[in-house]
């Protein structure tokens, strides 16, 4: 689920932080500008792990900031496909059931994906498994939002985002929200035994 990736970055230290220690200034900045933050095609960043190489300083004419390359390692959160993973329902849609693990919440398990057959109930806005009991009858399995859910990651998605022009008027604000894309997606899947909510599978 996590990993260790390997950066390269030229890190800017201000004047005001000269008097701490560098290598505490740059593990500070490192963190302020990746934690929380998606990386192309690498994952979610979590939380610097180490610096493993820092270079000479240099303070550029015009600029009293000190500038200085270094190669560090990053924990990131990207799990492989095939993995799986313990979540809890965030929501559901007519598009599937939104997962979360708590720093993460571009989960998506689609319709085809889950238990067969399933059915959207639009009253209670919830997925709902039509269990075959075996005897000729069917039993409704909701899947509510705040329960566990066990799942297989089956794809990902890495989305290039820019920046959203400021908006002039709330119509514009409305139109800007609606168009955002997440930068990291994870496809996921409960159409196999012993996946879906870990209660269907507790006297199992």
């Amino acid at each position: 689920m996590f990993v260790l990736a390997e950066f390269e970055d030229n890190v800017r230290i201000r004047p005001w932080m000269f008097q701490r220690k560098l290598n505490d200034a740059i593990a500070d900045e490192l963190n302020r500008k990746l934690a929380n933050k998606v990386y192309h095609n690498v994952g979610l960043c979590i939380a610097l792990h180490d610096i493993t190489n820092i270079e000479d300083s240099y303070i550029f004419p015009g600029d009293g900031s000190s500038h200085t390359k270094v190669v560090f390692r990053f924990i990131v959160f990207r799990p492989f496909v095939e993995e799986i993973i313990v979540g809890k329902i965030r929501s559901c849609s007519a598009d599937g059931v939104h997962v979360t693990l708590g720093f993460f919440e571009d989960i998506i398990i689609p319709p085809h994906k889950l238990q067969h057959p399933s059915r959207f109930d639009q009253t209670e806005q919830a997925w709902v498994w039509e269990y075959d009991t075996g005897d000729g009858e069917k039993h409704d399995l909701f899947m509510d939002a705040g329960e566990s859910i066990r799942f297989r990651v089956v794809n990902e998605t890495f989305v290039e985002t820019s920046p959203v022009s400021p908006a002039i008027n709330t119509e514009a604000i409305e139109k800007s929200e609606a168009t955002l894309t997440s930068p990291y997606t994870l496809g996921a899947a409960i159409d196999e035994p012993g996946l879906g909510l870990l209660t269907w599978w507790e006297n199992t």
